[in-house]
């Protein structure tokens, strides 16, 4: 069984049809718009925690690891110890601030 779709127009469709692409395009130009305007404060909670003293430490451990790692051709060795010290010193730091911009 097919079903069409119609749709009943008043007046001359070819007027209506050049209206409405404009009118989806500024709903979807609103839409982006409120989008745009949110901010995750998850997210920027961790990037001002990247950025403290005890963080830092963790984040260079993690690069001096990973720099180590990427300069042998083979090795068995992985930077996982110094990215849950890194991920762990972050997240502890966001936990104490999060909830305080929870409304």
């Amino acid at each position: 069984m097919v079903f069409e779709r119609k749709m009943l127009t008043y007046g001359d469709p070819d007027d209506e049809e050049e209206d409405a692409p404009a009118e989806e395009e500024e709903a979807e130009e609103e839409e982006e718009e409120e989008e745009e305007d949110m901010v995750d404060p998850l997210d920027t909670l961790r990037t001002k925690c990247e950025q403290t003293d005890h963080c830092v430490h963790y984040r260079e451990r993690l690069e001096t690891c990973a720099a180590r790692v990427g300069s042998k051709s083979s090795t068995a060795e992985e930077c996982t110890e110094e990215l849950f010290d890194f991920l762990h010193a972050r997240d502890h730091c966001v936990a104490h601030k999060l909830f305080q911009n929870v409304k």
